[in-house]
């Protein structure tokens, strides 16, 4: 697994797990199979979507979005609906759906059966709910017999080997931030259930309910699994105690943003020293990996703390805690009452979601995370024509050109920093579309009958494929995410800007409609991911991906000032109103940093280029297409990309554990910076849209 977070543009297929505030009825289980009706495609430019009576100098996003907002309800399987990102995932997945389908029916080539047959296996729920607890007896059979804490190491390594967690840490290999030519094995912290450490340790009315419900939900599955109430109770309770004071020693997700607070080398020994209580040897042992000397220990202080609970808690604590885990990551993948109980809390009490998705998007989800690089082979013939990629070039170089003529107009930093930027940024690789060379999948078993086995041997797979690397050198053109995915990301230590195939299309960029649109939204995208090499994070690595300081400490201040402006800006922004017992959330400006400097960033790129490309067609930026200036049609095409209309409990959850802001804040946040958008819809020194005194760092 790649532990160093890489910078992404959003986060939206991943299901979140947020917090309800208000008692709702029990949401049905597994919808019916029923074939899908094809999505309706989104416009790049949306002018019924507008609402007029809105002043654009008072509040853009709802000038732009108004209308859309008010006829667009969240979807009962939804917590958000994003207009951009949503509909088009739905797009994309119904067209995967339709390569899962016929392969499942009739597969014309081996990969097509592997990929159809794991398909089918989740779609037949029958078998599934035929097997009851099935899938965890394994695992549990093994924990049963474990006798003493000496005992837990090895036990963990087989219960990986199977299929499971990590446990309590996240152990895998990821490049070496300090010299990204090498694949090193990293350790961080782990292990619990709930959304953020906060949720554990935030004394108040609405925390204090999500622990209550919490427990309860354990002790539903528990019985489920076949433990009578007084052992569900005791098993729970056991948990909690483990995990809440797991969370205690966490770092902060905005801690864990910080390269330079997660990179600590360590010997074998010295770790071993660390936690005296846990033979790492022995969990080393059982697993298929190559052997190491020296790994980053990224969150040093945690497994002090873990050293210490491995002592304090008995061993049936750990017994119960181990159950949780298998029975836990299992859930989805079970029998019905498994899958309700699971949805009930984890989807509808922690995030609102009002009933599950239909049965064929979850399987079609399923697996193109499973398979991803096999079905996404067939899914780029058929929906990413080379024309496509060719556009994207041609957008990419013109966004790196506008990106460099920036970073030599800078005011604030010097001609070395400069200097050593445009290096950085020369050194960008960009892979567009979907990898040159497939993952090879072949090894994985599949059978149309065993969901949750097939699940397991994947998670196995990309496991030791994981380990694999250890000690190799670096595959630069290894992509992070599936072709259809409706993402992007930017990797630090790759320094590369990552563009799957499933956001090249309407309405980020569609090739028939004029450049101010498209550059307003793939544009900015492209600008975006390009920023974030730039960002509070992705500054601290130079062009060939290591974590060492290439700016002037004087460049350095002027940079730290600006990210801090940004920062306090953002923190002022409302991510969630009081409701209830839950008073009202507000961003956190230094979580959020990274993609809001990013969206800031990507806006003025974009523009940048856009003029550009208006010059070499002979068109100007005044230009007008339907009453709309094309400047004022860039800043509208970017702020509809952010539409959205969000469950309540979604919002808050996000406001703890998503980095990027909520859509309202990712379009006003970032026009309000930059004065073009003031000049293009004449707006008033002064206007909420365009303030006096802005914040820019790019």
């Amino acid at each position: 697994m790649r532990l160093l977070p890489i910078a992404c543009l959003a986060l939206i297929l991943a299901p979140m797990a947020a917090v309800a505030q208000s008692a709702q009825p029990a949401a049905k289980a597994q919808p019916d199979a029923s074939k899908p009706a094809p999505p309706p495609d989104v416009m790049s430019f949306d002018a019924n979507a507008i609402d007029k009576t809105v002043d654009p100098c008072e509040d853009f996003y709802q000038y732009s979005c108004g209308n859309w907002l008010k006829n667009n309800a969240i979807p009962s399987d939804q917590t958000r609906w994003v207009r951009s990102f949503s509909v088009l995932a739905q797009r994309n997945q119904y067209l995967l759906w339709k390569d899962l389908d016929a392969a499942a029916t009739s597969p014309k080539s081996a990969l097509q059966k592997q990929y159809g047959d794991f398909y089918a296996s989740c779609m037949d729920t029958a078998t599934i709910d035929k097997l009851g607890a099935q899938p965890v007896e394994p695992a549990w059979k093994l924990i049963a017999g474990l006798k003493d804490i000496k005992s837990l190491p090895a036990l963990m390594g087989k219960l990986e080997n199977m299929g499971g967690s990590d446990g309590f840490f996240s152990f895998g290999v990821g490049i070496d931030a300090k010299d990204s030519t090498k694949q090193i094995i990293e350790v961080y912290q782990g292990g619990t259930s709930l959304p953020d450490r906060d949720y554990y340790l935030v004394d108040n009315a609405r925390f204090s309910e999500i622990r209550k419900q919490y427990v309860e939900h354990m002790k539903k599955m528990f019985v489920l699994a076949g433990d009578t109430a007084e052992q569900a109770a005791k098993e729970a309770d056991a948990v909690m105690k483990i995990e809440t004071a797991m969370a205690k020693s966490f770092l902060s997700r905005t801690e864990l943003r910080d390269p330079q607070k997660t990179y600590h080398i360590y010997s074998v020994a010295d770790l071993q020293k660390t936690t005296p209580d846990f033979a790492w040897q022995t969990y080393i042992k059982a697993l298929p990996i190559g052997t190491f000397e020296t790994l980053n220990v990224a969150t040093p202080e945690y497994f002090k703390s873990m050293n210490d609970l491995l002592k304090s808690e008995p061993i049936e604590a750990w017994k119960s805690y181990l159950r949780w885990q298998s029975l836990h990551s299992m859930a989805s993948r079970m029998a019905k009452p498994f899958f309700d109980e699971n949805f009930a809390f984890f989807a509808h009490t922690l995030s609102g979601q009002a009933e599950p998705a239909p049965r064929w998007r979850q399987c079609t989800i399923a697996a193109d995370r499973a398979l991803g690089e096999a079905v996404g082979q067939d899914w780029v013939k058929e929906n990413f024509p080379p024309a496509a990629k060719a556009s994207m070039d041609k957008l990419v170089a013109g966004l790196d050109k506008a990106l460099a003529e920036d970073i030599k107009g800078l005011d604030w930093m010097t001609d070395a920093t400069k200097k050593a930027a445009e290096e950085k940024l020369a050194l960008f690789r960009n892979k567009i579309g979907y990898p040159e060379k497939w993952k090879d999948y072949s090894s994985i078993k599949v059978n149309r009958a065993q969901y949750a086995a097939n699940s397991a041997h994947a998670a196995i797979w990309a496991r030791n494929d994981d380990f694999s690397k250890l000690g190799k050198p670096v595959d630069e053109k290894e992509w992070g995410m599936t072709p259809p995915t409706v993402n992007a990301y930017y990797n630090p230590s790759m320094n590369d800007i990552n563009f799957p195939a499933g956001i090249l299309q309407p309405p980020f960029f569609d090739f028939r409609i004029d450049p101010a649109v498209n550059f307003g939204g793939i544009g900015v995208v492209i600008g975006h991911e390009m920023t974030h090499g730039f960002d509070d994070e992705g500054s601290q690595f130079d062009g060939k991906g290591n974590l060492r300081q290439w700016q002037t400490e004087a460049d350095l201040k002027a940079f730290h000032d600006r990210t801090e402006c940004v920062a306090d800006e953002y923190e002022k922004f409302e991510a969630a109103p009081a409701a209830g017992n839950a008073q009202a959330v507000h961003l956190n400006g230094h979580l959020t940093l990274g993609e809001n400097t990013a969206d800031n960033g990507g806006l003025r790129i974009a523009y940048a280029a856009l003029l550009e490309a208006l010059k070499d067609e002979g068109k100007t930026i005044n230009d007008k297409i339907d009453g709309y200036t094309e400047s004022q049609r860039f800043f509208i095409g970017f702020a509809q990309v952010w539409c959205q209309n969000a469950k309540d409990a979604y919002a808050r959850q996000a406001a703890l554990t998503d980095p990027h802001s909520p859509g309202r804040w990712r379009a006003n946040g970032s026009v309000q910076n930059f004065d073009e958008f003031g000049k293009a819809f004449n707006c008033k020194k002064g206007q909420p849209m365009y303030p006096v005194s802005t914040c820019r760092v790019w």
